[in-house]
């Protein structure tokens, strides 16, 4: 188990990345999802005993990581969203490399020990070519390898898949997916769909606070029949946003398609109910965090919209 509990960070400045934050996070995949700067990373790095709190606590498995950083360093995995390798080595190569870096101990060998890792993350066949010719999604799967090293009870990875195409992404999924199955993952994004397809639990974070600890079921069911869709003029968005009614706005085929959300389940005239998405789900409960969605219905918009 990993208890964060009243966690805070701030920095000269002051700036406060993180003002409470607690947490409960057990055995499997649990998500921190986030807009960019909302402290997902600041929590990362001291849930990994590499940055010193403010205030507050963190224990893993009933060990104090803040007074006792080696502990968790003995049982981390780490991939950070920025992680460099040496262009010129081979993928086994920089692994070993990484590898004595972390002091990690191979006693059948570091050769053997780097097969058996480029194996579990599918680039065995790719180990003896140049990381400059790796795609990212390879980077990425050679970034895990090393995390994997040791058999570590925690595992942390910070913006994945940001970058990555979409075949790429779905293959680093079902990674990620497996690894999880017997040790603590956590998940930081600001990917609406990282979440959706790996966590069963997660946590959004806004300007260092947590604003919400929920499921992904639980998140849509929360705004079910609240969102609406239609089509408007584009001079009409404007006064949707002022009402502070929209979710989300987007064009297609040269038409706006605005979601919103509608705390009464009465929305203006040509809206029709959608199925909510978790990205509505993430994008209300963000809105309403900073005070740019209505929590009550607003009166006399009277936005006209595009017949379907």
């Amino acid at each position: 188990m990993l208890t964060v509990q009243d966690l805070v960070k701030v920095y000269p400045g002051p700036v406060a990345a993180l003002r409470g934050v607690s947490l409960e996070i057990g055995d499997g995949m649990f998500g921190l999802l986030g807009p960019n700067g909302a402290g997902k990373t600041t929590l990362m790095k001291i849930v990994a005993g590499v940055l010193e709190a403010t205030a507050g606590s963190v224990d893993l498995d009933g060990h104090d990581v803040l007074d006792h950083p080696d502990y968790v360093w003995e049982r981390l995995g780490y991939l950070p969203q920025e992680f460099g390798f040496y262009p010129h080595l081979s993928g086994r190569e920089m692994l070993e490399h990484l590898l004595r870096l972390k002091g990690v101990v191979a006693p059948e060998g570091m050769r053997s020990l780097c097969d058996a890792l480029l194996e579990e993350v599918n680039l065995l066949e790719e180990g003896s070519r140049k990381v400059k010719s790796y795609s990212g999604g390879m980077r990425q799967r050679l970034g895990i390898a090393q995390a994997l090293a040791g058999d570590p009870r925690l595992i942390i990875v910070d913006e994945p898949t940001a970058g990555l195409d979409p075949e790429e992404r779905n293959r680093f999924y079902r990674l990620l997916a497996r690894l999880a199955e017997n040790r603590i993952v956590l998940l930081s994004t600001h990917i609406v769909e990282d979440v959706s397809v790996l966590c069963p639990r997660f946590a959004i974070i806004h300007q260092g606070r947590l604003v919400e600890e929920t499921t992904p079921a639980e998140a849509r069911a929360a705004v079910a029949g609240l969102v609406f869709e239609g089509r408007v003029e584009p001079e009409r968005v404007d006064a949707l946003e002022r009402g502070g009614q929209v979710v989300r706005s987007v064009v297609s085929e040269g038409r706006h398609h605005v979601r919103l959300y509608v705390p009464n389940g009465r929305p203006p005239e040509g809206f029709e109910s959608a199925e909510p998405t978790l990205e509505d789900a993430y994008l209300v409960t963000i809105r309403r965090a900073s005070g740019r969605l209505a929590v009550e219905d607003p009166e006399g918009v009277g936005v006209p919209v595009t017949p379907a």
